[in-house]
């Protein structure tokens, strides 16, 4: 076969590649979306193997199965509350493989011809590096295995200054003289840099960093294409790179503060999500699940508000079930979606389709906070941050300033919450303390399926 014929094969997995991201747009052709993509990452892969001239095609295609034998038990196997860690990991993972390649390129070639590719080298090395051990970070904040709050430490802002001054010149020095020695060792400082660049973010704001990260490892795969003179890589990795800076870019005005701010924030001393601020002297009200169900169905309007909590309970197909008796009795039920609820970007869009839920019950912040004021009952499961009324009214809060979902100003309000632990950017909730609020302590699955017996008697 001829090269032309495999630039054929490449641009047929472009146009998939496109395609795809024009179907993840939206919740109903996601899954068409999806399978599209990888339609075309799989014929990329055999028209590489078998039209590229490959003198090593054994290894490569038994690294492919025992990838598969690891990856699909994993993807298969892992709960919705791990889609986020599952993400993460697997970005890292991207942006490792893309700047190992780039940089064996560059040991076998790079010190004869620095000029066409160590620009490109420096570049993946350097951001696919910050995007394997800053995804490392991400995945160990939401598998809790550190805290997720702001993590920092005197002198922080000039440690970074000072790791970032030594990588700059050092990625001019690999330019410039082709160096493979200077090359790893800028490669290690990114790797620190990485985790300096991930640990000041804290609570609501990882999903930001998700995002961003997972831009940062497109890059780094188009920088990588550039090196191995292989269109596809370039026209994938930029496709990934520009719809992940303007999803960042989107989710960063939805938390409404500035980038810069959700990065550095902690450092600078700005406002972050993540600190603790506790309220003293507060009395909470709770209820029965049969005082709820009597609430819902004499309702005339309900805003369901889901969250992480939702997704940790796998209580989706019972929040349906529970929507389901309740439009049968003539109650309005509509879904309210907060851009960065859950722990990564569309994460309670995803929880919810699995339970089938219409994609037009779901109502975006913008659509449904006028109405909240005109809706009887608002229940919240699982969500706490994104209906805190201290980022609209407490100037002195960590997530002052981040648009929420106006829940207080529903007629009465329904907390399906297991303990008064704060959520995940480590703050109590002023709205718990709200007289119009209801609390309900428990699994958010037995909680609403307790509501179902009894709003079917009610």
């Amino acid at each position: 076969m001829s090269a032309h014929t495999l630039e054929y094969f490449y641009l047929f997995a472009a146009v998939c590649f496109i395609l795809a991201l024009k179907g993840l747009s939206s919740p109903k052709t996601a899954r068409l979306g999806n399978l599209i993509g990888a339609f075309g990452g799989v014929v990329a892969i055999v028209a590489t193997l078998f039209l590229n001239g490959l003198q090593h095609r054994v290894p490569m295609i038994i690294a492919i199965v025992v990838g598969t034998i690891i990856g699909v038990p994993a993807a298969r196997s892992v709960k919705m509350t791990a889609i986020p860690q599952m993400v993460a990991m697997f970005n890292g993972v991207g942006g490792a493989a893309a700047a190992l390649v780039a940089i064996g390129e560059f040991a076998r070639h790079g010190e004869s011809d620095p000029a066409r590719i160590a620009a490109a080298v420096v570049f993946s090395a350097l951001v696919g590096s910050v995007s394997f051990t800053g995804s490392l970070v991400t995945f160990a904040k939401l598998q809790e295995l550190m805290t997720g709050r702001p993590i920092t430490f005197p002198g922080q802002q000039y440690v970074g200054i000072a790791l970032v001054t030594a990588i700059i010149g050092l990625a001019v020095s690999v330019i410039t003289t082709g160096s493979s020695v200077l090359l790893v060792v800028l490669t290690l400082l990114a790797l620190v840099l990485g985790v300096m660049f991930v640990l000041p973010v804290g609570g609501a704001d990882v999903p930001v960093v998700i995002s961003l990260l997972n831009a940062f490892t497109g890059l780094t795969v188009a920088a990588s294409g550039y090196v191995l003179d292989n269109t596809l890589l370039i026209i994938a990795g930029t496709l990934v790179g520009a719809s992940g800076t303007v999803l960042t870019r989107l989710m960063a005005d939805a938390m409404g503060r500035p980038l810069t701010g959700i990065l550095f924030g902690a450092v600078t001393g700005g406002s972050t999500a993540g600190s603790t601020t506790e309220i003293t002297g507060g009395s909470v009200r709770s209820a029965s699940a049969e005082d709820i169900a009597i609430l819902l169905a004499y309702a005339r309007k309900v805003v369901i508000v889901p969250g992480y909590g939702l997704a940790v309970a796998q209580a989706q197909h019972t929040l349906r079930e529970l929507v389901d008796l309740l439009e049968s009795k003539g109650v309005e039920v509509s879904y309210a979606i907060h851009p960065v609820a859950g722990r990564m970007p569309g994460h309670m869009n995803v929880l919810l389709a699995e339970a089938n839920v219409p994609y037009e019950s779901l109502k975006e912040m913008d659509e449904i906070n006028p109405e909240l004021s005109r809706t009887d009952v608002a229940l919240v499961v699982g969500a706490n941050d994104v209906v805190n009324p201290a980022a609209r009214d407490l100037p002195g809060s960590p997530i002052y300033g981040m648009p929420i979902l106006d829940v207080d100003q529903a007629q009465n309000v329904v907390f399906l919450k297991r303990s008064m632990r704060p959520g995940f950017a480590g703050i109590d909730n002023v709205l718990l303390y709200n007289p119009k609020t209801t609390l309900l302590f428990g699994d958010a699955k037995d909680s609403l399926t307790a509501v179902i017996a009894a709003v079917k008697t009610a």
